[in-house]
């Protein structure tokens, strides 16, 4: 049986799509909706969720004449937890944002950074050259340029004779 995936907005928020709050309910912090705010990974059922699902990375996506560029936020990761594999025409970017909490769940009054594994596959609107693609990041942003494949570039083939 195929399990129904939810948005990427009611995962983070655990919400399940089915009703909205009011905003007097949310201004007053009604019981329905304080039920609904406990910390992440409050339970075992959670932890296993989370690994599944995974969050999806947000990016930017633009070309120039003679590339295409990805930038994404990726603060809090480091370069070991993080993949990027390219071919002609895809490019995912993988990783995983360790939590390092000094408080208790508890000790919250907004739980809002999205920790633990994330993913996104990028479908290029044109083929590039994986050989001579180049990723950087400073300040937690990742940029990746792939230059554009020249399908109406032409080489002249020297023959040669024995």
């Amino acid at each position: 049986m195929a399990k129904e995936r939810r948005s990427l907005f009611e995962w983070l928020t655990g919400s399940s799509g089915e009703s909205d709050y009011g905003f007097d309910e949310l201004e007053s912090g009604g019981s329905s909706f304080a039920a609904r705010t406990e910390p992440r990974g409050s339970s075992a059922a959670a932890a296993i969720e989370e690994e599944e699902i995974g969050g999806e990375l947000a990016v930017d996506v633009y070309q120039t004449p003679t590339q295409i560029v990805i930038k994404a936020m990726i603060a809090g990761v480091r370069p070991d937890d993080l993949d990027v594999s390219i071919t002609r025409d895809m490019v995912t970017i993988r990783g995983k944002r360790e939590r390092h909490s000094e408080s208790s769940g508890s000790d919250f009054f907004f739980q809002e950074l999205y920790w633990g594994s994330f993913s996104r596959t990028i479908v290029l609107p044109q083929e590039v050259e994986i050989e001579e693609a180049e990723a950087s990041e400073k300040h937690g942003l990742l940029v990746i340029k792939l230059p554009k494949l020249d399908k109406g570039r032409q080489a002249k083939l020297k023959v040669k004779s024995n």
